[in-house]
């Protein structure tokens, strides 16, 4: 993930890449980010965090991210991305109850009396679900004490422009502006 900050404070400029690069990693979403371009002018105030994923969200089910086969009217699982393992068995459980879910082991799993075609379609994750992540943890980067927020989204491109005071019309033209470049181009 590149960041790139804009800022009128030296010191402020290196927290804020560590600060964010930090939340994005405790969420584990910093490897789903290509550039996050932070602007920050606390003399205005006025904050701009655009970022840019590698791929724009998409729902994720079952047969997604683990290897699924059918045995004697069983199912046997292998999660093949660990990320999803505890929404996996959230859902199983949900569905089966914790009696017929075993886990073998981290990434194993066994679901007794399931048929295939029930359990591929399960739902592990929606894109709404991880744009909203995304925006939340961005909330969390910027200065406390910030009342106003502005989003744009559109594709891959998230851009949160934020403030302390009444939006100014310039504000949102930044912010915009901000959001198009990252838009625009791959070499922003």
């Amino acid at each position: 993930m590149e960041i790139e900050v804009i800022s009128e404070d030296k010191e402020g400029k290196e927290s804020y890449e560590k600060l964010f690069g930090e939340i994005m990693a405790d969420i584990g979403k910093a490897f789903q980010i290509e550039k996050a371009t932070l602007i920050l002018k606390p003399s205005v105030p006025l904050f701009i965090f655009s970022i840019r994923l590698r791929a724009e969200p998409s729902s994720k089910k079952v047969s997604d991210v683990a290897n699924v086969r059918s045995e004697n009217n069983n199912i046997y699982m292998t999660i093949t991305d660990e990320r999803f393992a505890p929404e996996i068995l959230s859902q199983l459980w949900k569905k089966y109850g914790r009696d017929d879910v075993a886990q073998q082991t981290r990434f194993d799993i066994e679901v007794k009396n399931a048929k295939e075609k029930d359990i591929v379609d399960i739902p592990v994750a929606s894109g709404e679900e991880a744009m909203k992540e995304i925006i939340g943890a961005v909330w969390r980067s910027m200065p406390e004490g910030i009342k106003n927020r502005h989003t744009y989204t559109g594709g891959t491109v998230i851009t949160v422009v934020a403030t302390e005071e009444i939006f100014e019309p310039f504000m949102l033209e930044e912010g915009l502006n901000c959001h198009n470049k990252m838009r625009g181009s791959k070499d922003v």
